[in-house]
């Protein structure tokens, strides 16, 4: 394991999304829990590739949720819940994953989901490039309906119990310490932990990064 500063870290990625060819747009997985990174990650790597001159397609799991009523059958804080009814797979894998794979038209679109109004989506179809790139953030990204669909994997790995520090500070506008508290040690972190001894992530990705110093984050390479 090497760790280096972020700026480091990040054109290590880009080497990383840039060193592949695979005759269609790159899709590039960024797996872990909530709030350990993910999504920072993600757009600063995006920033980097496009600096770089690379045509970026930026999305998210989180707009591939199902709505709201249809999501929580289990209750709001079930963790098997989190893990098996939050997703529209189907859905990601028909409009943005295959399109964009091996044999696809490369037309996609982004999003099935608006989750700041609770709503579904169907934005135009876009046209990518065949040297494009998917920078795609979310949790659960090798779970088996999904694992097939990516060019490179990264897991960005943090301590469970940081992540509850970190999301109390990242909700306080709209949550309390109790109930950001509750959802996090009810839902997301055993949704996390059966998902790790179910599918064990951090050994199906390309490249681990430990994120627990967001500043000095460590690289690990992973052997598949």
């Amino acid at each position: 394991m090497d760790q280096g500063t972020r700026d480091e870290v990040l054109g290590r990625l880009a080497e990383a999304v840039g060193s592949g060819t695979v005759g269609h747009p790159t899709r590039v997985a960024i797996d872990g829990p909530p709030a350990a990174g993910k999504t920072t990650l993600a757009d600063e790597l995006a920033a980097v590739l496009r600096t770089q001159g690379r045509d970026v397609i930026r999305a998210t799991i989180d707009d591939f949720l199902f709505p709201r009523a249809q999501r929580y059958p289990r209750g709001e804080y079930s963790a098997e819940g989190c893990y098996f009814d939050a997703h529209d797979y189907d859905a990601l894998n028909r409009v943005l994953l295959d399109p964009l794979g091996p044999g696809g038209n490369r037309r996609f679109r982004y999003a099935v989901y608006d989750h700041t109004v609770d709503a579904t989506l169907s934005p135009p179809v876009a046209t990518a490039p065949a040297d494009a790139v998917l920078i795609f953030d979310g949790v659960f990204l090798m779970r088996p309906e999904l694992i097939d669909r990516w060019d490179l994997r990264i897991f960005v790995s943090t301590a469970l119990e940081k992540t509850v520090d970190r999301a109390v500070i990242r909700e306080r506008r709209v949550s309390s310490r109790a109930e950001v508290e509750r959802r996090w040690r009810e839902r997301y972190i055993p949704s996390q932990q059966f998902y790790f001894a179910r599918v064990r992530p951090a050994d199906q990705v390309d490249i681990v990064v430990h994120n627990d110093e967001p500043q000095h984050p460590v690289w690990e390479t992973r052997t598949r």
